[in-house]
């Protein structure tokens, strides 16, 4: 049971990743993903260190947009924008992702293994597994992607306000997500919508690549 619990632990995020990867027309060296996965899992460090002085109670879970979602930020502004690989809108999508989810599957073990510090002692690791799976996960991805797209319109059209909307509203979607989950079940419905906003904007940057037969554009910053 607990290796079946494991699967669906670090199977949620591996998916996505594996499918943003596999979507990008022109692959990115592994090296880099690699380096960009475990970047994320080590964000969780500064992440549970600010959440733990920011939040002091279930009510205040909504913090945790701001913490966590600035702190994937840096990885695409200090990390990724200066790497050669780093040359077209997708990869910062993909690398957005990536560094989204590996900070979530890190997370996620936490979660289901350990406990959250306001979770129920009741309910069983497989339970949670699976209700992250439908999700957190997919609010991390959607977010990483969300971050990505306006990222690389800032990084290769010039746009500032592109490099603001790529921090401001993953924070705000994942304040937001926080916050409901006090509500019911009002976060499932503003989730399908971000993971529906998420999906058009992956779309269109996909759409655009398929045109392209080179891969190499240049920055604007």
């Amino acid at each position: 049971m607990i290796i079946i619990t494991l699967l669906v632990t670090i199977g949620a995020p591996l998916t996505i990743i594996s499918f943003i990867i596999y979507s990008d027309k022109f692959k990115e060296p592994l090296d880099l993903i690699l380096k960009t996965f475990v970047l994320g899992i080590f964000l969780c460090i500064p992440a549970g260190e600010l959440n733990s002085w920011l939040i002091q109670s279930p009510d205040q879970s909504y913090f945790a947009g701001l913490t966590e979602e600035s702190l994937k930020f840096l990885v695409l502004y200090f990390y990724i924008r200066p790497k050669t690989a780093f040359n077209e809108p997708m990869d910062a999508i993909v690398y957005g992702t990536i560094a989204s989810l590996g900070f979530a599957t890190l997370e996620n073990l936490s979660y289901v293994f350990v406990g959250s510090p306001f979770g129920s002692p009741d309910v069983d690791s497989m339970t949670i597994a699976i209700m992250r799976a439908i999700s957190a996960i997919p609010l991390h991805a959607s977010c990483g992607i969300i971050m990505g797209y306006f990222f690389g319109l800032h990084a290769f059209l010039g746009s500032k306000s592109s490099l603001i909307k790529s921090l401001i509203i993953p924070i705000l979607i994942h304040a937001t997500y926080n916050y409901l989950t006090g509500f019911g079940f009002l976060w499932f419905y503003f989730l399908f919508a971000v993971m529906f906003y998420a999906q058009s904007l992956h779309k269109k940057v996909s759409d655009l690549q398929l045109t392209k037969s080179m891969e190499q554009e240049n920055k604007a910053i």
